[in-house]
């Protein structure tokens, strides 16, 4: 299926084919973009045996929580978890749809993908600016034998609130004193340096055009657009490249029930394979919903992602959610979950 730039999977809506419940005009959500390359595949998919269609605007996790918060969508997705507090007081649950891995993506030429290698350290100093460029001592000591251009470095980041941003800064705040000190982590936070780009689409854009630039963006982005990827040094001191079994690697032992309100940040986790930028995108939906079909059908519609989607997760390098906790998770939903005072999902 074709992405379009404005990230809009745009279905077209149908009864829902027999065995599949009650009649459902259209379904919506609103946010990260982070995912939206499997959502829009599982949409594809689930419209074809289902006849329900979906329409997901990937605008970026401050905008999927604005989204949902005054209730203009189904649900909204955020790789920025929220906390227990802030779901209550909006009378929200969330919940992990999928984890994957943000990568760091550059642009320079005679330079290979999987060849440059960086330590937090030297990661967070380029986002600080105050390394400038690719030949600096101290991304050349990382790196001897391979010939740095003298180039200055453009650093990319993303200008609109961002999950992605969330999870990449959360990295940089663990393995970077300074960076922790100065910036700090965030959706959105006061960027030292660097240009902006909007969403996963407008950072690999900008880092496609512009040479000597760095830039971070999801997996699936990296991929798709056949860019270049540093190694990075993880938390057991090995370099590692960004593969799904990186990912497994950094998800392996998240403790999700004992994270608040299943919010597990999974970046800097130990063991050597780990990739250390792993994160979990995650759902929010409302506890009471005023349309008990159409919440019924969101519901089964995350359902089947979790029980049939797992392939197709696997097709674009994203880690499927774990059968103990989605059925953790589907457990919840027919505890809290409530239209007309009656349970959604049983």
């Amino acid at each position: 299926m074709r992405l379009s730039k404005i990230g809009v999977i745009a279905l077209a809506i149908a009864t829902t084919a027999a065995g599949w419940g009650q009649e459902v005009k259209s379904l919506t959500g609103a946010g990260a973009t982070f995912p939206y390359p499997i959502y829009s595949k599982w949409a594809y998919e689930y419209q074809k045996v289902s006849g329900v269609g979906l329409n997901y605007q990937s605008i970026g996790s401050g905008g999927g929580i604005q989204q949902i918060s005054n209730k203009t969508v189904d649900f909204g997705a955020s790789d920025a978890p929220l906390k227990g507090e802030d779901l209550d007081s909006k009378g929200l649950i969330q919940f992990p749809m999928i984890m994957g891995g943000v990568v760091p993506v550059f642009n320079l030429p005679g330079i290979e993908t999987n060849v440059l290698k960086l330590d937090g350290e030297a990661f967070a100093r380029i986002y600080l600016g105050e390394i400038k460029n690719w030949n600096d001592p101290a991304i050349a000591k990382l790196n001897p034998g391979l010939k740095l251009p003298a180039k200055e470095i453009t650093v990319v980041h993303r200008s609109d609130g961002s999950g992605t941003s969330f999870i990449f800064t959360n990295y940089l705040s663990k393995v970077s004193a300074h960076w922790k000190n100065k910036v700090g982590f965030g959706t959105a936070v006061d960027w030292p340096v660097g240009l902006g780009g909007k969403g996963n689409e407008g950072v690999a854009s900008y880092v496609r055009q512009v040479e000597g630039s760095i830039g971070y963006v999801e997996y699936a982005y990296a991929l798709q657009n056949k860019m270049s990827t540093a190694l990075l040094q993880n938390r057991d001191g090995a370099f590692v490249a960004a593969t799904a079994q990186a990912f497994q690697a950094a998800a392996a032992n998240a403790d999700w029930q004992k994270a608040d309100h299943f919010g597990a940040i999974l970046t800097d986790q130990p063991g050597k394979e780990s990739w250390p930028i792993t994160g979990a995108s995650f759902i929010l939906i409302y506890k009471q919903q005023g349309d008990a079909a159409k919440a019924k059908a969101m519901l089964k519609f995350f359902d089947w992602c979790y029980r049939n989607g797992q392939e197709l997760a696997a097709s674009l390098d994203y880690i499927p959610i774990p059968e103990k906790v989605y059925s953790t998770v589907e457990k919840l939903w027919a505890g809290k979950v409530l239209a007309g005072g009656k349970p959604v999902w049983q």
